[in-house]
């Protein structure tokens, strides 16, 4: 890859402007940091979309143990106990970090967070903002304080497409301009710490913002980074079905209120296919809202008797959204669908969040820590992107020595550039959307993964590239994994099979790719 000219920015580089990204930011902070945004700060991150809240043992009787509990149940066998019980451990600590930083917590009269019940957890647990507004208030806090940040420099409509290395250990980025019209300057940096998002926007149907399309895994994949569980993409089963792109979100939250699902004759189908009825672990009612869906029989989340007009103040994100499509969720049903929504695999951590590579961090839905296992536990995702940006932030500073005073980057992109052409990703996303999606085979993998090695041979723009790589790894662990635990199901092999985690080189699949 040519990477052009080269910056020594003196600063640790943190790819990504998300909860995680901006998190990690402000814990490393005096040691000087930069941060790359391929959009203007707290927008087009996946953090701000986020609705549900962040889980953690608030209520009483409730307890980091039996938070842990849940999450491994939740996880459908591959959820590292361990990793369970220490983040469930910490995760009080943040909602207090984040409440004195100004996130506003939704209250009661007596002081206390109010907190939702989502699905497959015990109790209610989920810490909300202003009902389904929680990443974009929590978003809100963090970039106000990290413009406040002196030490920390943002680099706004800059994107990245690969990562820079020198003597095994990484040492910076490529980055160009966010619309690909640029050429490739690589910035060096004291330590890369990779937050850049999850892999569910590779889906024509997704919850996921244009921007997050698994660039981040395929960046560190393409440069030899151990990636682990990356079958196990998340399927939300309450997408809201406008023909928005990406898909409006339905929060859990509303399921946890009493909204129930029912299908074009009015009829609820949920209470017949499992105990915990819409509650039930989200592949459970994804695959159920896919099927439904398939047979013509236009699911819906019915919020009538539940909350009726209520639905405006108490969940404003969602009402807009339906609004926006003529539609009345006071007195309609809201049409569903499951569409792609989180990516529980990742680049494989350990618990400091360190990858298989030399100097390179990466937290947030990029990674892998096993603490979803096949089947997140709904608002665990922010939990985990501050529990492991802090323990990232601390491991990094501490390899650092003083702090150092360092000048702005000043970054002169030169002209050129080769940009992902719209058609091929477009392409890409139907592809893993047909074949790579709620149902899987063989018969599928095994074209998509053929189909993926054309369309790079079409289209070798290192942006599309990263996408590719993350779509290639998504698809062969897919056609590895010949059973079904989860999110991942293989109508060929619908038996749950040994509870085990996968561990895959980009080089490994795509040597599986080759020899189909």
């Amino acid at each position: 890859m040519d990477r052009g000219r080269a910056v020594d920015t003196g600063r640790v580089i943190v790819l990504g402007a998300g909860i995680a990204g901006l998190y990690a930011a402000l814990h490393l902070a005096p040691h000087p940091v930069l941060v790359i945004s391929p959009e203007p700060l707290g927008e087009g991150a996946s953090s701000a979309w986020a609705q549900g809240g962040i889980a953690a043992a608030m209520g009483p009787g409730d307890s980091p143990a039996d938070h842990a509990a849940d999450t491994v149940r939740a996880g459908a066998g591959t959820v590292v106990e361990a990793v369970a019980a220490s983040v469930t451990a910490e995760a009080r600590d943040h909602i207090l970090d984040l409440t004195g930083r100004g996130a506003p917590f939704d209250r009661d009269a007596q002081g206390g967070y109010v907190l939702s019940r989502e699905a497959a957890h015990s109790r209610p647990r989920v810490v909300r903002v202003k009902g389904d507004q929680a990443g974009r208030e929590i978003m809100a806090t963090l970039v106000a304080e990290v413009r406040r940040t002196a030490s920390v420099q943002v680099l706004e409509g800059i994107s990245a497409t690969g990562l820079a290395a020198e003597a095994g250990r990484v040492t910076g980025v490529t980055v160009t301009a966010a619309d690909g019209h640029s050429g490739p300057v690589t910035l060096r940096g004291t330590a890369v710490l990779l937050a850049g998002g999850g892999a569910a926007g590779l889906y024509a149907q997704t919850t996921n913002p244009a921007r997050v399309r698994g660039q981040a895994l395929g960046m560190a994949a393409r440069a030899g980074a151990m990636v682990a569980d990356a079958e196990f993409v998340q399927f939300h089963p309450t997408a809201i079905a406008t023909g928005e792109d990406p898909a409006p979100l339905a929060t859990e939250a509303l399921r946890g209120e009493g909204a129930t699902l029912i299908d074009r004759e009015g009829r609820r189908f949920m209470a017949a296919l499992h105990p915990d009825a819409e509650l039930a672990p989200r592949d459970v009612v994804a695959r159920a809202v896919f099927a439904a869906g398939r047979a013509g029989l236009r699911p819906a989340l019915d919020t009538r008797a539940c909350l009726g007009a209520a639905i405006d103040a108490r969940f404003p994100e969602v009402a807009s959204a339906c609004r926006r499509a003529r539609l009345d969720p006071g007195a309609q049903p809201i049409p569903v669908t499951a569409a792609a929504h989180y990516h529980m695999g990742g680049v494989e951590v350990t618990g400091p969040g360190r990858s298989s590579l030399s100097g390179l961090w990466v937290v947030g839905e990029a990674s892998a820590t096993g603490l979803h296992g096949a089947n997140r536990l709904a608002s665990n995702g922010l939990l985990e992107a501050l529990v492991y940006a802090r323990r990232a932030a601390a491991d990094i500073a501490g390899g650092l020595g003083p702090v150092r005073e360092v000048a702005p980057v000043a970054l002169a992109l030169p002209p050129g550039g080769v940009p992902a052409d719209p058609a091929a990703v477009a392409a890409l996303r139907r592809l893993m959307s047909d074949h790579v999606g709620v149902l899987r085979s063989a018969e599928g993998l095994k074209a998509a993964l053929r189909t993926i090695a054309a369309l790079e041979r079409a289209h070798p723009a290192p942006a599309f590239l990263t996408m590719t790589a993350a779509a290639t790894l998504i698809a062969a662990a897919a056609l590895l994994r010949q059973n079904s635990r989860g999110s991942h199901f293989r109508e060929d092999f619908p038996e749950p099979g040994a509870a085990t985690r996968s561990r895959l080189t980009l080089a490994e699949a795509l040597a599986l790719r080759d020899s189909l």
